[in-house]
């Protein structure tokens, strides 16, 4: 097993110079090892996963286990550390599926652009226009969203306003443009996918 394979690189020594022996570790890491893998099945419904969350808890412990101190159970930490683990986990795939969707409705809308190239040239007019009839600091704030890639705290800065009131008139001007430019459906499902993309 991974971890273990891990504990044989730490010399005899250093191990008794530690609060935590390698036989206890292990001892532990037995006793809890295959309930903690159900523990995180629960969360990622899948057992390579799980397995793999739990071994890294345990070596953690492991690494850090000068520094760590816990306040209650060693068998509370274990379980809150697989959660913990578990959940960021889930966050971070979560996050990686939405990049690749993302991705994937870019190629997809590129690709439809490029077929209809005169649909294209008219939807960005129309969109041009839609964005001349915004109120002023609307258009200036949508722009320097969309256009110059700014983020809502960088263009509060700039225009000496607080991030709420950029997230409000980004709001306002992004459900204007839904209405302005809903005949242009369905095209528009891709467009507002690729343009649309909140902060």
């Amino acid at each position: 097993m991974l971890l273990l394979t891990s504990l044989t690189l730490t010399t005899e020594e250093t191990i008794r110079s530690e609060c935590i022996n390698r036989t206890d570790f292990e001892t532990l890491f037995n006793a809890h090892y295959s309930r903690l893998c159900s523990y995180a099945y629960n969360f990622l419904k899948e057992e390579e996963g799980s397995e793999e969350v739990v071994q890294e808890v345990f070596f953690k412990l492991w690494i850090h286990r000068h520094d760590i101190r816990i306040e209650s159970s060693m068998e509370s930490y274990l379980y809150r550390a697989v959660r913990n683990s578990s959940l960021n986990l889930i966050k971070h795939i979560n996050i990686r599926e939405k990049y690749k969707e993302h991705n994937r409705q870019e190629i997809e809308y590129s690709e439809r652009l490029e077929n209809d190239p005169m649909n294209a040239s008219e939807l960005e007019l129309k969109i041009r226009s839609s964005i001349d009839l915004l109120p002023e600091q609307r258009r200036k704030i949508f722009i320097l969203s969309r256009y110059e890639q700014l983020k809502y705290k960088e263009i509060a800065d700039k225009l000496g306003i607080s991030v709420k009131t950029v997230e409000n008139q980004m709001g306002k001007a992004l459900q204007f443009l839904r209405k302005e430019l809903a005949d242009y459906l369905p095209l528009l499902v891709l467009f507002f996918s690729h343009f649309f993309n909140g902060e």
